[in-house]
């Protein structure tokens, strides 16, 4: 089969490599329908998180189960599914918390030895506990395949930051970053009952998503000034729940900035360099509280999912480029110069 192949930074090959084939009874062969180019995939394109050369790449992906293990009582040859960022056995302590996440078997797609989701297959290791079940009909339903393909990270991830920032009915909310988590994350408060929500980004097409999606009002400055527009809009206290879709030094700091005293902070952004922009002097001093990371998606799907099938919300507009498989150099290109926010793949 075809899969995507990092080889260096700025070096992604797709090309030929070995089918993936049933190795443990637990296991699903998935034949990939929908798959993304993920910001975070970005760091390993350029270079700033470490990959071996020739290990895959991708991590969000949907699809039709090819073949089941013996030890598979959920699925059977057929079902559409999607999968989450990372597999998870579903019976350990970790899994029963919500915590998939931290499962000591789980892993994440990509990683040495595993499968991408950029490619035409991918083995999943304890579909039970990983996958969870789409209606057969979506299938053939070109906008909520892609709308569903959100859950495999960006919905479930922009969710995980607004409880963690504590968004609920009446909450005011702002959102740093306008990437797709972001935006996702401006979806999630709206769908929390947030009465206010305030997008910080400069490009005009996603601040307009952020407005489709529930922003009340679009700070387009950085740094002092973005914190002085945002505390202006908010009579000078900040917001009480903000999220922090980024992870660099200077938005986390904007995020404490413009968090009311008392408030919270999800913060969801890959750290790279994020650490720096805390001073927990000024965090203690205002009781500002910091929860978030890595977001156990597999535990919110059964949550969202009935709000994607209904159309009580669609993320499909935080995918605006549409490609082949052949073509997934090409997206990573457009992603990292920013001329898309987020590349949809169609193997």
């Amino acid at each position: 089969m075809r899969a995507t192949v990092i080889h260096a930074p700025h070096d992604i090959r797709v090309q030929e490599v070995p089918d993936p084939a049933i190795q443990q009874p637990t296991d699903v062969v998935l034949r990939v329908l929908r798959a993304c180019i993920c910001g975070s995939d970005l760091w390993a394109y350029r270079g700033e998180s470490a990959r071996k050369p020739g290990q895959r790449i991708g991590h969000e992906f949907l699809g039709i189960v090819e073949e089941a293990g013996s030890g598979v009582n959920g699925f059977a040859v057929g079902d559409l599914v999607v999968a989450p960022f990372v597999w998870s056995d579903g019976t350990c302590a970790y899994c029963a918390e919500g915590l998939t996440t931290s499962c000591p078997q789980g892993g994440f797609w990509g990683s040495v030895g595993s499968d991408g989701g950029q490619g035409e297959a991918v083995r999943v290791p304890f579909a039970d506990g990983t996958l969870v079940k789409l209606p057969a009909a979506a299938a053939s339903d070109d906008r909520l395949l892609t709308a569903l393909l959100a859950l495999s990270d960006v919905l479930g991830t922009g969710h995980h930051a607004a409880v963690g920032a504590g968004v609920g009915p009446g909450s005011t909310v702002a959102v740093v970053g306008d990437g797709a988590v972001g935006l996702c994350g401006v979806m999630a408060a709206k769908r929390l009952g947030a009465e206010r929500i305030i997008a910080l980004g400069r490009h005009t097409a996603r601040t307009d998503i952020a407005r489709a999606f529930g922003a009340t009002d679009v700070v387009a400055e950085r740094g002092e000034a973005a914190v002085a527009s945002v505390r202006e809009l908010l009579g000078g206290e900040g917001a009480q729940a903000v999220i922090e879709a980024v992870g660099t030094e200077q938005s986390m700091r904007t995020a404490v900035e413009i968090t009311r005293d008392g408030g919270s902070i999800g913060y969801v952004g890959v750290p790279h360099g994020s650490g720096t922009g805390l001073d927990l002097g000024v965090m203690f001093d205002r009781n500002i509280a910091l929860r978030g990371g890595v977001a156990p998606v597999r535990s919110y799907i059964p949550e969202l999912l009935p709000d994607v099938l209904s159309g009580a919300i669609d993320p499909s507009p935080v995918f605006d480029l549409a490609i082949g498989l052949d073509d997934v150099p090409a997206g990573y290109k457009a992603m990292d110069e920013r001329t898309a926010l987020k590349v949809l793949i169609k193997p």
